[in-house]
């Protein structure tokens, strides 16, 4: 699979894929405390901030107000110089939550999602595609994942206060403990924990890619009946819902001799790559170390389709590479993650069968 038949597969805008962290709060699904987690101290806020370990702060991320409404400009600016930007309108009612994302710049679309159903409206073709994924959603977050540690990959240190888009931020850098993540540098906004700035950082402290709110209205007008109705307008455009069934990388042959250093695996489906009826499909597998994350695909080699030559690419934080695999397969492994990371991956796949 080339670069552009990666975006395809995700079926999703630019903004989803980056910043893996910023909106840990502001996609709002609540979660109980880790186990083990420290209870609430008497002490004061500033101390309290100052004392905030790794498992704190991701729990503070997740457990922002899931009734909080808001609406704002998200925009994400890469290294290279490329900007995009879009509109983001968000509601939760406790029992499911709302998104609205609309593009402000290249491709004209609307990309809605309602808990895990996923439509995206192609308002130039009249097309809607639908999806579902249980993966972290339209606006990027933190996930939920089962089995990590990421107290032993990533020590945070508070930076100080600074305002992004009006509003007071405690300033804080997870920083990594070995060479295989990057650094993220988060604003989260000192009242109700929602990341409201957030850069992704170089082992050498460069900023790969910077994704920030320019305005933000927490107490937005945004209802979720609201939202739901819009979605669920799809009169006078033609409904696309390629082929997903949820599978596991062991049951289709697939397997890491080895684990990556502090990466689980998430989930796993086959997906068909257009919506013809006779269209290849191709295998995602999913890996996070509760922060970043890292997408692996399999499908056999087309030498109509792949080049003989390893492929690699770079768009910001995220870093891409294809080569010919095991068993004539062709393999992509995709994330948000420094290249060597993804070298692991492909090295330590290997096929059963």
């Amino acid at each position: 699979m080339n670069p552009s038949g990666v975006a395809k597969v995700f079926g999703i805008p630019r903004v989803r894929r980056l910043g893996s962290l910023i909106a840990a709060a502001l996609c709002g699904l609540c979660v109980a405390p880790a186990a083990g987690a420290p209870a609430a101290s008497s002490e004061s806020p500033a101390s309290a901030v100052a004392e905030r370990d790794m498992v704190q702060w991701v729990e503070r991320m997740h457990n922002a107000p899931c009734s909080r409404a808001y609406a704002g400009t998200f925009v994400v600016l890469s290294a290279n110089g490329a900007m995009s930007s879009s509109r983001i309108w968000h509601a939760c009612d406790g029992r499911q939550q709302l998104e609205r994302v609309e593009s402000l710049s290249g491709t004209p679309r609307t990309v809605y999602r309602r808990n895990d159903e996923v439509r995206t409206f192609l308002p130039q073709a009249r097309v809607v595609r639908s999806d579902r994924r249980d993966a972290s959603g339209l606006f990027p977050r933190v996930p939920v994942v089962s089995g990590t540690s990421i107290a032993q990959f990533y020590t945070p240190r508070l930076l100080g206060q600074e305002r992004v888009a009006g509003f007071v931020s405690d300033v804080v850098w997870f920083q990594p403990t070995d060479t295989l993540r990057f650094g993220y540098r988060l604003w989260s906004e000192r009242e109700t924990g929602l990341v409201v700035k957030l850069q992704t950082l170089a082992a050498d402290g460069r900023v790969l890619e910077q994704a920030a709110f320019s305005e933000l209205d927490l107490n937005a007008p945004v209802k979720v009946d609201q939202l739901s109705r819009l979605m669920d307008a799809i009169s006078g455009y033609k409904v696309v819902a390629p082929s997903v069934v949820k599978t596991t990388a062991k049951a289709e042959g697939w397997a890491l001799r080895q684990p990556v250093a502090g990466f689980v695996p998430v989930s796993c489906h086959r997906r068909a790559v257009s919506d013809a009826p006779d269209a290849p499909s191709v295998l995602q597998c999913l890996y996070s170390d509760g922060l970043a994350s890292v997408s692996l695909f399999m499908e056999p080699f087309d030498p109509q389709r792949h080049p003989v030559q390893p492929q690699l690419s770079s768009m910001g934080a995220t870093q891409l590479l294809a080569q010919r695999g095991p068993s004539d397969m062709w393999l992509t492994a995709v994330g948000e993650v420094p290249l060597q990371t993804l070298r692991l991956f492909v090295g330590q796949l290997d096929r059963l069968r």
